[in-house]
């Protein structure tokens, strides 16, 4: 037996190896989460004992996951989308509970257990989707947005879902007064949220933020966020019920997307216990002797998800196409289905065997997603007749307006970058063809006189159709990395001569994307710099003639002189946590580097090279490699946290 504190460590020290090796093999973390629980959990291992205390820490990371739901719950944002979220939304969960209650019933399950597994079977994994979908910058299409309206409701549903599924396992006659008066509490709840809470939550952030203190700042969240939980549970109702309204509370605040920030650390590690808790549930053997029974219900959970998707889609409009595409990313199951399972486990709702059956087949299930979705555009292709007729048509629209044009610009990309050098194009006389994916914005622009059709650019098809084989150049306007690199890769096929200029978001892919095949690569924070510097110098009376030579060399340069920047306290460690960084390092007496020169240091074999030395209060830039450092020297180093780190340690002390 184990304290509190070794369960807990042995967690987290698990959980650091597993979710490296999920990130470097391209696996969800949740699963490998999953699978460490199942390792050391009482049917396997038994490392963590009886312990109580991992699973009481775990139970915060469902608070802070429904905290984290109530700020994305917009009323907006749900008025904008109301016929996907309420209407295919609600008839997709609706309809797949119901679907899973009959065939339930027909196997002898019982109508409750029928409507518990409906309800955790009707769910689709939100992180991994909308991760799919932001990769393949597909948020906008189609299928796309049936798809994030479905997950967005599916959301929502979980707050009732997680009252009426443990109610369940209440007698008949005591059931319907059960929900009646827990529905009572939340509709109560709800109005107080709605009515009175937001103005009164502005007012206390307000009170709060105005101390400029981000220690004070953070306790608040916790105090608001776990007060309401147990305030909710005081009443009867769930912890997660009260963090999801702790959220809303917060979401129509100016201060939503600094709370957002705050609690993301928070959740993700609690949330991740919460799952190796869940893992622990696991009875492999239970599992691998009924393995038959887990590969039915995966079998089954598919296809009715798909079936029910493709026909609900169907029904509210959408093509054939576009309805079996979003059949096929939302026929998987989801990690609320194992909030849905915790809920329940030990009430009696399900029994013991069917849960494990089902924590596998959703296991399963994830797995498999990233797969049906990589496959989903071959089957669409393969049994929809009807979408060769509208790809083709597509390809039609895109060749008629590129088919009079000669040295056109293909521009990939009509956001506001795309449009704004539209413009630009267009003063010097130079025709354009523009790919979109977004059909309002192509509907109201081609409406307006502008050359831009409804196509993916990163489909060689397309770039066909837009007429490379005749055009004088090509940008990529959009800041997809990974998109971009589709289109380099089949603009090179296409035409190895034609020049590609690239947008990029910062200089970590400016590398990349050069070695790629782009000509030239924009990356914003730098150009941005450059165009304040050019008329901070113009304005302080520096000529024009030497501001415009000073801009030149700097990007003949590719930006060598711009690259890197000093990390401070206040800088977000966010996405950009390995980008190139300077560092300044003052060489003390003894220091190995001493009597050294630069190349004798071999620094670039940790990818770290020298930007300059300052000697003397004299700074020299890009210095030679044949420099001897001397004591008392100041080197400014460029490189990534970890390689600067190593150099540090080579130039102080060998």
């Amino acid at each position: 037996m184990i304290d509190t504190l070794e369960a807990v460590l042995l967690l987290l020290a698990s959980a650091v190896a597993v979710v490296a090796l999920c990130r470097s093999i391209n696996l969800p973390p949740v699963l490998g989460y999953l699978m460490l629980g199942a390792a050391l959990g009482p049917h396997a291992l038994n490392l963590t004992g009886e312990s109580a205390g991992a699973s009481h820490l775990a139970e915060f990371g469902v608070v802070f996951l429904m905290f984290s739901i109530g700020l994305e719950f917009s009323l907006p944002r749900l008025f904008s989308m109301k016929r996907i979220v309420f209407g295919l939304g609600a008839t997709q969960v609706l309809a797949t509970i119901l679907v899973v209650a009959l065939l339930g019933g027909l196997f002898g399950l019982g109508w409750a257990a029928s409507i518990a597994l409906g309800g955790i079977l009707a769910t689709s994994s939100t992180a991994i989707l909308s991760k799919l979908l932001a990769d393949r910058l597909e948020l906008d299409s189609k299928h796309g947005r049936e798809t994030i309206g479905v997950l967005l409701f599916q959301d929502i549903a979980v707050v009732p879902l997680l009252i009426i599924l443990p109610a369940l396992s209440r007698p008949p006659a005591e059931l319907g007064a059960t929900l009646g008066i827990a529905a009572l509490k939340a509709v109560v709840m709800l109005s107080i949220v709605l009515f009175f809470g937001q103005r009164w939550m502005r007012a206390w952030f307000s009170l709060v933020a105005r101390r400029k203190s981000g220690e004070l700042f953070m306790l608040n969240i916790l105090l608001i966020t776990l007060g309401l939980a147990w305030l909710s549970e005081q009443v009867g109702l769930s912890l997660a019920l009260g963090a999801f309204l702790a959220g809303m509370l917060i979401s129509e605040t100016e201060f939503r997307y600094e709370v957002e920030e705050d609690i993301k650390p928070f959740r993700d590690v609690l949330l991740g216990l919460f799952f190796v808790t869940v893992g622990m549930f696991l009875d492999v053997g239970l599992i691998v002797s009924n393995l038959v029974g887990v590969m039915v219900l995966l079998v089954l959970m598919l296809l009715i998800k798909f079936g029910v998707v493709v026909l609900a889609s169907r029904a509210f409009g959408a093509m054939p196409g576009t309805a079996m595409r979003s059949g096929l990313w939302l026929c998987a199951g989801g990690e609320f289905g194992f909030v849905m399972i915790s809920s329940i486990d030990g009430v009696g709702v399900l029994p013991p065997e069917t849960l494990q059956i089902t924590v596998a087949a959703l296991v399963l299930s994830m797995l498999v997603a990233p797969l049906i979705v990589q496959v989903s555009d071959r089957l669409v292709m393969r049994f929809v007749a009807s979408e060769w007729l509208l790809r083709s048509m597509e390809l039609t629209r895109v060749a008629a307006q590129s088919m009079s044009t000669q040295g056109h610009v293909i521009i990939c990309g009509y956001g506001r970058s795309g449009q704004y050098l539209a413009r630009f194009v267009q003063q010097e006389g130079i025709d354009y063809v523009a790919l979109d994916l977004d059909p309002e914005r192509v509907r109201e622009a081609a409406a307006a006189g502008d050359t831009v059709v409804y196509g993916d650019a990163a489909r060689r098809e397309n770039l066909v159709a837009a007429g490379i084989s005749r055009a004088s150049a090509m940008v990529v306007s959009f800041s997809g990395v990974e998109a971009a690199m589709r289109v380099l890769h089949h603009a090179h096929a296409l035409r190895p001569d034609l020049p590609v200029v690239v947008r990029a978001v910062d200089e970590s892919d400016l590398d990349k994307l050069t070695q790629g095949g782009a000509a030239e690569v924009v990356p914003e924070a730098f150009e941005g710099s450059i165009m304040l510097a050019s008329h901070a110098l113009a304005l302080i009376g520096v000529p024009i003639n030497r501001v415009v030579r000073r801009i030149r060399e700097i990007r003949s340069q590719r930006y060598e002189m711009m690259r890197g920047f000093f990390h401070g306290s206040t800088d977000d460690d966010g996405p950009d946590a390995q980008q190139q960084r300077l560092h300044s390092v003052v060489l003390p007496d003894g220091a190995h580097a001493v009597g050294r020169t630069i190349a004798d240091m071999e620094l670039d074999s940790l990818q770290v090279a020298v930007s300059a030395v300052r000697r003397r209060n004299i700074r020299g830039l890009s210095p030679d490699p044949e420099m001897v450092f001397l004591a008392g020297d100041t080197i400014v180093l460029r490189g990534t946290p970890g390689g600067l780190e190593l150099a540090e340690q080579r130039i102080m002390g060998g």
